[in-house]
């Protein structure tokens, strides 16, 4: 099992933007990403490839406004693809998403991952 402590998501209203002719990644989205990154360089988290992922996400937010848990799931899920942890998170196959008690300060999500078949 792999446990990370990463930044608290931005909402996927907010990840993306849209323009005249395209739809592009807002600056929070690029922020988050690198933020996700260099917690994985920093951290030495290893890269899983291709296989099959079980995952378990906890999410603390910075304050006690209200949130849709499922509207954050999906910038999680590209920044730690983008910064090599999976190749693709079609290769998830659960994922328990929880709403953790009270704020952290600064936000955090806490990402619980297991290659199936190890648990």
């Amino acid at each position: 099992m792999i446990i990370l402590n990463l930044p608290f998501p931005p909402s996927v209203n907010t990840y993306y933007r849209r323009g005249a002719h395209a739809t592009y990644m807002s600056k929070t989205g690029r922020e988050y990403k690198a933020k996700v990154s260099d917690y994985i360089v920093e951290s030495g988290t290893p890269k899983l490839g291709a296989a099959r992922l079980s995952l378990e996400i906890v999410l603390w937010p910075k304050d006690k406004r209200k949130y849709d848990i499922d509207n954050r799931i999906k910038a999680l899920l590209d920044s730690l693809q983008d910064a090599g942890v999976f190749d693709d998170d079609e290769q998830i196959d659960q994922i328990n998403v929880y709403r953790g008690d009270g704020v952290v300060k600064g936000g955090q999500a806490r990402v619980l991952i297991w290659v199936d078949g190890e648990c």
